[in-house]
């Protein structure tokens, strides 16, 4: 039995945005962990107003939106990737699929 046995006369359809678009992921992932690492840097040298412990509380809560940012961004890569890998199978080669009988295709049993 062959498994993959290709539709007939099935043409590709050709790569567009979504094979740029997964390109492109990996520098967005990069960019998306150095920004908030770079304006979390930032923070810490233009943030100086006020007594230690509120310079350390803001600077701490900045932190934790930057973290957030962080994943926000690598959550959103990870999906979007998903989805171009999907769009990029989808656009494949076709393959035919095996038959199979129903034991009541002839009298499809009512309800």
């Amino acid at each position: 039995m062959n498994w993959l046995k290709k539709l007939p006369g099935y043409q590709r359809t050709p790569y567009g945005f979504e094979l740029r678009l997964l390109r492109q992921m990996p520098r967005v992932l990069l960019l998306g962990t150095l920004l908030p690492l770079l304006l979390s840097g930032l923070a810490r040298l233009f943030y100086t107003q006020g007594t230690a412990a509120e310079v350390e509380r803001h600077i701490q809560l900045f932190d934790f939106g930057m973290i957030g940012l962080a994943v926000l961004i690598w959550t959103a890569v990870v999906t979007v990737s998903f989805g171009c890998v999907i769009v990029w199978l989808m656009k494949g080669p076709a393959y035919v699929a095996d038959g199979f009988d129903v034991s009541h295709s002839d009298q499809p049993k009512l309800d």
